[in-house]
């Protein structure tokens, strides 16, 4: 999280331009790009994957910025295309009084909580709980949960004291890997089975060329620790295999090269959902395509993971458009405004009763829903709660592209209030699994148009 390339920035920005151009920049090399996030942690809870970042959104445009993350996002899916946005589900200090950063969370569930475990920067480790894995999330302990106080965190050269990695065992005995900046500088303890203390003292194993972002997985007996390695600076997620979650692990090689991420940092998180293992990452595709300072400015993308027959892990190839839609999306219930594959300039808010909505929509900026499924019968009206329908804008229906087939379309009726309102149309005939656009059409700068939710009726 902290080391800057000495690669000069104007060079890096004319080598990241040239990455946009010589592939097609769409998909999973971004989810949720509305909003600039990183250092992902996973959870997989109740049929879905939630994914919690560091928000880069709390760093400035500036390329001297420097990381000031002091919130937690959440977003999470069904179906490993459209992800919701559930907002800023932690923020210090609001909600923990002692830390004033948030940074590379790591998440777990168990004795019907989630827990959820942070850096303070690089000074300490703090934990806070909730009941729901979008929170709100509480501080059970008022200071932190890991310092140089911790027994066996010291002796240590120059450790970097964050980026916590809960992981819970088959046997119930659950560990917390955290620490940076030196290969004899990762740290393992046990937690207590409240998840809020530890027990006994921290060990450590040798990991080399290690950087930050330790992780473990397990899968058919075997131990994974990964992480993020500098050897020349490349910035790689290496890992290693065991037997054991504590000792005995053999260097295995690399999961996944330097994606375009200026040598800064990578970070990553493993995770089996639906019978696939996926590899979640940060990039800086997004900033880079808006032509703003991106060392800050990171954004999340994700890969599947495949193992070879000995359990070795297969290196990933960074692609635009990489994983496969498990499922669909029923367009004749609630689906959430938030709940998205691909966007353009849209942003989100919370809304009165604790939820979120898209807000601020204009000319032309729209969001994609992929794989919505209308059946054989298809659908005979659309009705979405939205504000700011002004004469002479509309929100268009389309399939299948942007210029693809309208099937609805909802205009103004001239009500100037702002508050959000449901309206309705007529939907024309459209059956079987289609990629859902929403698009604003007509209005001026001026223009603000809400979306909180949409669905159809089906005939």
């Amino acid at each position: 999280m902290k080391k800057l390339s000495k690669i000069p920035f104007k060079l890096f920005i004319l080598f990241s331009s040239f990455l946009i151009l010589t592939q097609h920049v769409q998909a999973d090399d971004h989810i949720a790009a509305h909003r600039h996030l990183a250092d992902p942690a996973t959870l997989v809870y109740n049929g879905r994957v939630y994914i919690y970042a560091s928000n880069d959104d709390d760093n400035t445009d500036d390329k001297d910025s420097g990381y000031k993350m002091k919130s937690i996002v959440c977003i999470s899916s069904s179906d490993m295309k459209n992800w919701t946005d559930h907002g800023v589900v932690f923020e210090a200090p609001r909600d923990v009084s002692w830390a004033n950063r948030t940074w590379a969370p790591s998440v777990i569930a168990r004795n019907g909580k989630i827990y959820l475990y942070f850096g303070n920067g690089g000074s300490g480790i703090g934990v806070v709980t909730s009941s729901s894995p979008i929170g709100p999330f509480k501080d059970p302990l008022g200071k932190k949960l890991i310092d140089n106080e911790t027994p066996g965190v010291q002796p240590a050269k120059n450790m970097w004291l964050f980026d916590p990695m809960a992981f819970l065992d088959d046997d119930g005995q659950a560990y917390l890997y955290f620490g940076g900046n030196g290969e004899d500088n990762m740290r393992v303890i046990k937690l207590n089975e409240d998840m809020i203390s530890v027990n006994g003292q921290a060990s450590s194993f040798h990991v080399p060329a290690f950087f930050e972002a330790s992780w473990m997985h397990k899968r058919n007996g075997n131990y994974y620790f990964s992480y993020s390695s500098n050897p020349k600076a490349e910035m790689r997620i290496d890992y290693m295999m065991s037997k054991s979650p504590t000792t005995g692990f053999v260097y295995k090689g690399v999961i996944g090269a330097q994606p375009p991420n200026n040598n800064n940092n990578n970070h990553h998180g493993i995770f089996e959902f639906k019978g696939k293992w996926y590899h979640a990452y940060h990039n800086r595709l997004v900033a880079i395509k808006k032509g703003i300072p991106p060392v800050y400015k990171r954004n999340l993308a994700i890969e599947e993971l495949t193992y070879k027959p000995d359990g070795s892990i297969v290196q990933i190839s960074y692609t635009a458009n990489g994983v496969t839609q498990v499922g669909s999306v029923n367009p004749y219930q609630r689906n959430e405004a938030e709940s998205m594959q691909d966007q353009n300039g849209i942003i989100t808010k919370n809304t009165a009763d604790g939820g979120m909505e898209i807000s601020g929509m204009k000319n032309n900026n729209w969001i994609k829903i992929q794989g919505v499924d209308f059946g054989k019968k298809g659908p005979k009206n659309f009705s979405a709660k939205v504000s700011g329908l002004s004469p002479g804008t509309s929100l268009e229906v389309r399939v299948g592209s942007l210029d693809g087939k309208q099937i609805a379309k909802l205009v103004s009726t001239g009500d100037k209030t702002a508050d959000l309102q449901i309206r309705a149309a007529k939907a024309e005939p459209i059956q079987g699994k289609q990629d859902l656009y929403l698009l604003i059409s007509g209005g001026d700068t001026s223009t603000a148009i809400d979306i909180d939710w949409w669905r159809f009726q089906q005939r």
